[in-house]
């Protein structure tokens, strides 16, 4: 079994006085690397053995918008030379490179065509392929979006996990509204190694996790929300626009996780508003409940 770490951008503005803007975390990081640092050791202390850069939202299509695309590099390799740091403080774990979607968050008609992604990704992984030990393309919401990231994001010797969003109300289907089956169908003859379920309702990642096939080792990582709200997609992506859910605390959120081992999930963590203590949990449950339900995947 893989345990994955938790939120890194919520935790940040959980853990600083600093107010949310549409890049999350990143001010938080960039005035204080401590709070990052303490994070990643935290979610290993925890029993997570992949860190998670920083790096969702460096973006340049995100970054212009605050007059920081000049901060591009800076901030990834600021983002990824942390992360590694904390890894090899441990002694032991890998660094999974994020990369968010483009155009906004749950909003795949705001991503450019494939094609044109395709290049952006590209521009990205060259970046982090000297830190990291896989790529994580995380939150995709169609096959399109999808796609772009993974063909951007193929460079030798670097595994590619593709992390995809679903519908909070259907989780058989993409929050596009495309069905699961259409996005399987169209990664056969792309090079995924994993492929999971992340950033939607544990109770979609539910649903969704028997529709992914045997082809590829699979997990999932939920979000705490109560619902992404339409005014979230609408002003700009700022967390205060959400709000979290008093029903999802760590004993709970392995409820849903452990319901995922039993379709075959092979690869947990947690998204927006899952934290160590949520981590923490999930690796005690696993290891006396899951672990002989699991079947071990090599990295």
């Amino acid at each position: 079994m893989i345990l994955l770490d938790g939120s890194i951008g919520q935790e940040l503005i959980n853990r600083s006085d600093a107010e949310p803007t549409g890049l999350w975390g990143l001010k938080v990081m960039q005035d204080d690397p401590e709070i990052l640092r303490a994070i990643h050791s935290d979610y290993f202390d925890a029993g997570a053995i992949v860190a998670t850069s920083n790096t969702y939202n460096v973006l340049r299509d995100r970054l212009s918008q605050f007059d920081m695309e000049d901060k591009f590099r800076e901030l990834h390799e600021q983002a990824l030379g942390i992360a590694c740091e904390a890894r090899d403080a441990h002694g032991s774990g890998y660094v999974a490179g994020a990369m968010g979607p483009l155009g906004a968050s749950y909003r795949p008609d705001l991503a450019p065509p494939a094609d044109q992604a395709a290049d952006a990704y590209a521009e990205i992984s060259q970046i982090q392929a000297p830190y990291v030990d896989m790529f994580i393309l995380e939150t995709m919401a169609s096959v399109d979006q999808a796609r772009g990231a993974v063909m951007g994001a193929s460079v030798p010797n670097k595994p590619i996990w593709l992390a995809v969003s679903v519908d909070d109300k259907d989780g058989t289907r993409l929050r596009s509204g495309e069905p699961l089956g259409e996005l399987t169908d169209a990664l056969k003859d792309m090079p995924v190694q994993v492929l999971l379920i992340n950033c939607s309702l544990p109770e979609a990642v539910t649903q969704a996790m028997p529709l992914l096939p045997d082809t590829w080792p699979k997990g999932g990582y939920a979000n705490g929300f109560t619902e992404i709200t339409d005014a979230f997609a609408v002003r700009g992506q700022v967390v205060t626009d959400l709000s979290s859910r008093t029903d999802l605390g760590p004993n709970e959120y392995a409820d849903h996780a452990l319901r995922w081992v039993d379709d075959g999930a092979t690869i947990l963590g947690g998204c927006c508003e899952v934290g160590p203590a949520h981590i923490a949990k999930l690796r005690d449950r696993v290891d006396t409940e899951g672990i002989a339900r699991a079947k071990e995947i090599n990295l």
